[in-house]
């Protein structure tokens, strides 16, 4: 489970067992959170929809596609393709010293790079780059998922250095239109009915922030990868990304992240006042995250500046998402994953349950958590 949501591992019973992700957010939480901050529970649903709407648009290898929704009386939630690798930080962790090699590194990188660019020239911010945020495919490649806290702005042009054919990417084989039983996962199953829909192909722009804007004034993300002008106040656009990319780089080579303070105050503090501390000879990865952490947003390095960095010498953007031989290719089943369906369990029950546990929790303990606390 996450902070805003539950993830089920389902089964498309229309597809022969076809293995899917389905995340399920409470109504009640969604109703919760936003009379505690005093808004309207609307603009939490506009989130909910403006996420399915831009997973209904990707086409690219290393973003989810909308497979399914979900709706009841209890519940939203909706289903991607699952990924059984589970997330880097979980790989990160399972290597020897807790970092990465830089071929590892450099891989992971600019897979991540390419699928900033997409959405950049989607005119979507992701704004939540994080290393639990980048999911490990069957075939070895990432994904990115959780795109709750984007954007949309005027669309990026694509950088004009040697790149990939980011858009169009080939389209999909069509999919069956009908998910009977869609959702029968190791928790419980909901039948299907008028509730459970399969994702239909949409050609409207996503509605929330659609107007042509080129920054965003609000303040979201996770607060050890904020980057200094959303701190500031000062509006923030594509740039906030490649900060992301910066502290996640630094974290895969180190273990750590860069900027981290006893307290969110002395966290944001070291961001906007601190350099980072590369500690190691000089090298091209060491430079490159240097770029990346320019608190300047105008003077951060650009996505045709990455593509050009020594650190990407060498490398054909046209064919990294093609490499059939990605540095971990993990298994159909994670470890921690349950391989024995179990169709009893109510899941509208098992995500009030989860959410009950969590209201419990006083907001002081919640804050005095040592661990990562979304914006």
């Amino acid at each position: 489970r996450g902070a805003k949501g539950v993830v089920f591992l389902v089964q498309n019973e229309a597809s022969n067992g076809e293995l899917l992700a389905l995340k399920v957010i409470s109504r009640a939480s969604i109703k919760k959170k936003a009379k505690k901050i005093n808004d309207s529970d609307g603009n939490e649903y506009k989130r909910i929809m403006f996420e399915q709407e831009v997973l209904r648009r990707f086409q690219h290898p290393l973003l989810p596609k909308l497979r399914g929704v979900l709706s009841t009386e209890n519940v939203v939630g909706y289903a991607i393709d699952y990924c059984p690798g589970r997330d880097l930080n979980h790989l990160r962790k399972k290597q020897t010293e807790k970092m990465f090699s830089n071929d590892f590194i450099r891989f992971y990188a600019a897979e991540l790079v390419l699928a900033l660019e997409y959405l950049h020239g989607l005119g979507i911010v992701y704004r939540d780059l994080k290393p639990e945020n980048v999911m490990i495919q069957e075939n070895g490649h990432l994904m990115l998922v959780d795109f709750d806290l984007s954007t949309k702005l005027s669309p990026k042009p694509l950088s004009k250095s040697p790149s990939p054919k980011t858009t169009p990417y080939p389209l999909p084989k069509k999919e069956k239109k009908r998910v009977s039983n869609f959702y029968t996962c190791c928790y419980s199953p909901i039948s299907a009915d008028d509730s459970v829909h399969p994702a239909e192909s949409v050609n409207s722009e996503p509605s929330h922030e659609t107007r042509s804007l080129t920054k965003s004034n609000s303040f979201v993300g996770t607060e050890e990868y904020v980057a200094p002008e959303m701190i500031q106040g000062n509006g923030h656009d594509f740039a906030v990304d490649w900060w992301c990319l910066g502290v996640v780089l630094h974290e895969m080579l180190y273990g750590t992240t860069p900027f981290r303070g006893i307290n969110r105050k002395e966290t944001f503090y070291r961001i906007l006042s601190k350099p980072a501390d590369l500690v190691g000879e000089p090298t091209p990865l060491r430079d490159l995250i240097r770029k990346l952490l320019e608190k300047d947003p105008k003077q951060r390095i650009s996505v045709a500046e990455i593509k050009g960095h020594d650190f990407f010498k060498g490398v054909d953007w046209e064919k990294v998402i093609q490499i059939s031989r990605p540095p971990y290719i993990p298994g159909r089943f994670d470890d921690d994953d349950c391989t024995d369906w179990n169709k009893n369990i109510d899941i509208e029950d098992f995500v009030r349950e989860v959410f009950k546990v969590e209201d419990d929790v006083s907001s002081d303990v919640m804050e005095k958590e040592n661990g990562q606390k979304n914006i």
